[in-house]
């Protein structure tokens, strides 16, 4: 049976975050004194769980790539594809620059952070409701998180908690469409 372009770019998405939310989570158990709060999620590039960490966050961009190459060739829009690329991008040198190797790491977690947010709210153009309004939703949270965390404002979360509420939101987003794609049988 051949897939779709558009249910493989959805796959492609789907294995990119599972793989991601398995690799943080068992990088952050193999961390002697990780703590979520106080610990930005990079720290988790550096020492015992740096080969895990920053294979996944690689991988993760990795396959993203995959996933929006198909998505492209599904539905042709390249400001969208443009938006998902520079977030994948960030993923990439976040898996590849360790966050002692600046300003590669911070300039690679910028794209991630930002670009991240942005992709999920033009998705919101793309796709039926009621996931184009989970987009909004999901990309102004990931958007007011981040601009929080840039101005050093964390809401008693602390700083891994702030980060994570700028990423928890994308990966959320990213299984709900990939899920989407896979489901919706009309163009998004």
């Amino acid at each position: 049976m051949k897939h779709s372009d558009r249910v493989l770019a959805g796959m492609f998405f789907f294995i990119a975050a599972l793989q991601f939310v398995v690799g943080l989570l068992v990088s952050e158990s193999l961390s002697p004194g990780y703590n979520i709060s106080e610990n930005y999620i990079s720290d988790l590039g550096i020492g015992p769980s740096a080969v895990i960490f920053n294979g996944s966050v690689f991988l993760l961009g990795a396959l993203m790539l995959c996933g929006i190459f198909l998505l492209q060739r599904a539905f042709h829009n390249k400001v969208f594809t443009v938006f998902l690329l520079l977030d994948a991008v960030g993923a990439l040198g976040v898996g590849i620059f360790a966050e002692n190797l600046e300003p590669m790491h911070s300039l690679s977690a910028f794209l991630i952070f930002l670009f991240g947010g942005v992709s999920i709210l033009y998705s919101s153009r793309l796709t039926k409701m009621p996931f184009s309004l989970i987009s909004i939703i999901l990309g102004v949270w990931s958007l007011v998180a981040s601009s929080l965390f840039a101005t050093q404002q964390y809401l008693g979360l602390g700083v891994g908690g702030m980060e994570r509420m700028i990423v928890y939101p994308i990966l959320m987003w990213t299984f709900v469409f990939s899920g989407y794609l896979c489901a919706c049988s009309e163009r998004p």
